[in-house]
């Protein structure tokens, strides 16, 4: 036997043995600390299906009910292709992200970076991130939301509903995701709705949006697939835009398009093409899907809920009065600050539906906390749909109740709970320095949303049967179909 031979006769079982040999250090390691109880499931996939198998968005999941009754609300597994801490704990949810940068950071499996854009800031971390937030928050400041963002959102509302018929049934997810996404388009790249370009870029982003919460399979017709290619497309619109547009600053065109998000950007950073293209695409995915499924949810949410819905419509009639006596039409900042009962709508509807179910971080330090040990390089969920369907935080969580966001911290049935508590444990937007840059935006849409619909509409399922669920994402199979009847003042 030559040595080109034997090498190869043995080579099979030395790598056997060097697998087996970390693996027992690897667990040697991992039996001197204290982690968390749990069970990793099978090799490399661990429980991974199991967890992310579909279920009602207005509960946890028999994956976590389970094993939160089995482990408790902090527990091991593996998941996505790692071993991983799940925290169904408040205090760790906190923990975890008032320290992102020190002890944890961002880490989103890399089948989403694929597909967003390595300059995404959903997968960014450390300055960069920060640096990429600074520019979204100056966008989306408040004075920008009062003189310009408050406007454009009541146009489109307005030009959505002013599209429902009196008698007529449609899907209002789908009238949800038009609203959403022709508000990006505008405030992003100044594209107005129903133009041959808007709706060809739309035709493209919803073909993008299908694998971006599709399994990452980069096979030929996969939507993940399909996506990549869509995301091509769609970034070279928006670079055939931003050329045009330095195109015209170079002319010394003044004043151009600086109210969009484009505009903003070329003018007031010093980013590169790519990272211009990357910010574009990811505010235009985060600022149409969730707020979408935000406002899909309380349409859903409000019509078994008659109480509240008259409650709404008394606060916005009288803010209608008031408009109509001093002549004005638009809706101002002042109108939307006296939505009191409106924000507890919104409060609950995020809450009770959480759009965001989980987030993704890894431990980059080795941390403990109440006695556990969180080794580094494992993968961090704060779950934190767990924590706002906890009867512990929340008086009877599984039902639809925005007056327990009044001012007494609950409704008048419940008094166990206090304001503060639920405040402090209340965190659709995430937290720390990774607090949704967009989130003033997404309640202003809703609430601007919720004035017209209530005072215009009167709404019913058409389906009994339909309901969100969470895949993980927050979505209507059935596209939440309505019947609505024209209501006047």
């Amino acid at each position: 036997m030559s040595d080109l031979e034997f090498l190869l006769f043995i080579l099979p079982s030395v790598i056997a043995l060097v697998l087996i040999f970390n693996n027992v250090v690897k667990k040697s390691k991992q039996n001197t600390l204290n982690l968390p109880p749990g069970n990793m499931g099978w090799p490399f996939i661990g429980e991974t299906i199991g967890y992310l198998r579909p279920y009602s968005a207005t509960t946890i999941g028999e994956f976590m009910e389970q094993h939160i009754s089995r482990y408790g609300k902090i527990y091991k597994s593996n998941l996505f292709g790692g071993p991983t801490i799940v925290s169904a704990d408040a205090g760790l949810n906190k923990f975890i992200l008032q320290n992102e940068g020190r002890l944890f950071e961002c880490s989103y499996p890399s089948s989403i970076g694929g597909i967003l854009g390595k300059w995404s800031m959903l997968v960014l971390v450390g300055d960069m991130h920060r640096d990429m937030r600074i520019i979204s928050l100056n966008f989306l400041s408040n004075a920008r939301l009062k003189t310009h963002l408050l406007p454009e959102v009541e146009k489109q509302t307005l030009l959505v509903l002013s599209s429902w018929k009196d008698n007529s049934t449609f899907c209002a997810q789908d009238e949800a995701k038009k609203f959403t996404f022709n508000l990006m388009a505008k405030n992003i790249m100044s594209l107005d709705p129903g133009k041959p370009e808007t709706e060809e870029l739309k035709k493209e982003y919803i073909t993008f949006m299908k694998g971006v919460v599709s399994a990452p399979l980069n096979f030929p017709g996969t939507a993940y697939r399909k996506a990549l290619k869509s995301r091509s497309i769609i970034l070279k619109f928006i670079e055939q835009k931003m050329e045009e547009r330095i195109g015209k600053m170079g002319e010394g065109v003044e004043n151009l398009d600086d109210d969009d998000l484009l505009g903003w950007v070329l003018k007031h950073s010093d980013l590169s093409k790519e990272q211009i293209l990357d910010l574009v695409l990811g505010l235009l995915f985060a600022g149409h899907e969730t707020s979408s499924v935000s406002i899909a949810l309380a349409i859903y949410f409000l019509q078994g809920c008659s109480r509240a819905v008259q409650q709404l419509r008394e606060e916005h009639v009288e803010i209608a009065k008031a408009k109509k006596q001093s002549g004005e039409r638009e809706l101002n900042w002042e109108d939307y600050k006296k939505m009191e009962f409106t924000q507890c709508v919104i409060n609950e509807t995020l809450r009770f539906g959480n759009v965001v179910r989980f987030l993704h971080r890894k431990a980059i330090k080795d941390v403990k906390y109440k006695g556990y040990d969180i080794p580094r390089g494992w993968k961090v969920l704060p779950v934190v749909a767990a924590v706002h369907l906890d009867p512990s935080h929340f008086d009877q969580p599984h039902h639809f109740n925005p007056w327990r966001w009044q001012n007494t911290g609950a409704s008048s049935s419940s008094t166990s709970t206090t304001g503060a508590t639920m405040s402090n444990n209340y965190m659709p937007f995430g937290g720390g320095p990774r607090l949704c840059a967009g989130s003033e935006l997404a309640k202003l849409e809703m609430a601007i949303f919720i004035h017209h619909l209530v005072l215009n509409f009167h709404w019913e399922l058409a389906d009994d049967t339909d309901q969100a669920f969470a895949f993980p994402f927050v979505d209507f199979p059935k596209g939440l179909s309505i019947k609505v009847h024209c209501h006047t003042l």
